[in-house]
């Protein structure tokens, strides 16, 4: 029998098992009536401190992690890079020892290089959460669009999930399909051709990817075949959406593109925005989610983001008792 979730990092999805990825959605689940009650806060981190050290910009990951600290009672102290050393020429590391000599119980990190927050968790006695590191990444995202979907579906297993968009940028598309595939979800993805990856070893586990030298041809056949129904690449966006029971759209991330991968955002909007004529192609009560900030008229339609399926503002209220979760655990707590 598996153990229950006792990691001090969260890192990414990638490496935690279906059992630790339903730890943590459960123990979500019992914060979240914490969110409706008329004092939200209860004092179960009271005494420990948690840093949010932000290098990137951010709204909702940012405000969420601050609220989830304070509802917990924990003190929530937040750093951003142009207040930070680290404009003045403080290397990384370095900022990482000094907040970790104030003997902090957790810090949470969102930086646009991948691999900084592993970086960070080798020298921090904190706990180290991962906020999206570069287009690596985010966790935590990936975790409250499962508990959104859960919700509202009530299980993952079995549904046909379609990503669309800028998937070769995207951390959030990442770590999803990571944890639906892990929790038995069938995720179809698509987009311009020049911004979905047709190699999607980051989704493989380390361990599947290395077969032994005895294992046999058939025994590596039946794993291959388990990667495609379980991940699919759709040249055409309908074809991703038709069927779907979940439908998630991503922004393009032109923050982190170094050349143009098609010609217009009107063209995109044209070729593969969502529309209600698009989404029509999908289930009757498929929802929509977007991890956000949303670019209106480009990647999905307004009047799909504002519908009664589009559980975009649910997902930014999930994200609180999520983050409740794993600053609880991260700093301690048991998902018994």
């Amino acid at each position: 029998m598996e153990k229950p979730y006792r990691r001090r990092d969260l890192l990414g999805i990638r490496e935690l098992s279906e059992a630790e990825i339903r730890g943590i959605l459960d123990t979500a689940e019992n914060f979240r009536e914490i969110n409706t009650r008329e004092i939200k806060k209860v004092p179960t981190l009271r005494g420990k401190t948690v840093i949010n050290l932000f290098f990137e910009n951010s709204t909702r990951t940012r405000t969420s992690f601050e609220l989830a600290a304070k509802r917990l009672s924990a003190d929530a102290v937040n750093i951003s890079v142009s207040s930070s050393s680290v404009s003045k020429g403080e290397t990384l590391v370095d900022t990482a020892l000094n907040l970790d000599a104030m003997d902090p119980d957790c810090i949470v990190v969102r930086h646009g290089s991948a691999g900084v927050p592993h970086q960070l968790a080798k020298v921090s006695r904190a706990a180290v959460v991962n906020a999206g590191d570069g287009s690596n990444e985010h966790p935590t995202q990936a975790l409250l669009d499962a508990m959104t979907i859960r919700e509202h579906k009530k299980k993952i297993s079995g549904l046909e999930v379609a990503i669309v968009g800028d998937i070769l940028h995207s951390r959030v598309a990442r770590s999803n399909i990571h944890l639906l595939t892990k929790l038995g979800a069938k995720v179809r993805v698509a987009g311009p051709g020049t911004l979905v990856p047709r190699d999607f070893e980051f989704f493989i586990d380390a361990e599947n990817k290395k077969s032994s030298e005895s294992e046999s041809a058939d025994m590596r056949a039946s794993v291959d075949a388990g990667r495609d129904s379980a991940l699919q690449v759709c040249d055409h966006v309908e074809d991703a959406i038709d069927g779907a029971d979940v439908v998630m759209i991503l922004r393009i991330q032109r923050e982190r593109q170094d050349s143009a991968y098609f010609p217009t955002l009107r063209e995109y909007a044209v070729h593969y925005g969502l529309t209600n004529e698009r989404l029509d192609l999908a289930k009757k009560d498929a929802i929509v989610l977007h991890p956000g900030p949303m670019n209106r008229g480009i990647e999905i339609a307004s009047d799909v983001a504002d519908s009664s399926r589009s559980l975009i503002l649910d997902q930014v209220k999930y994200g609180v008792a999520v983050r409740m979760a794993v600053l609880y655990l991260a700093t301690g707590g048991s998902t018994n």
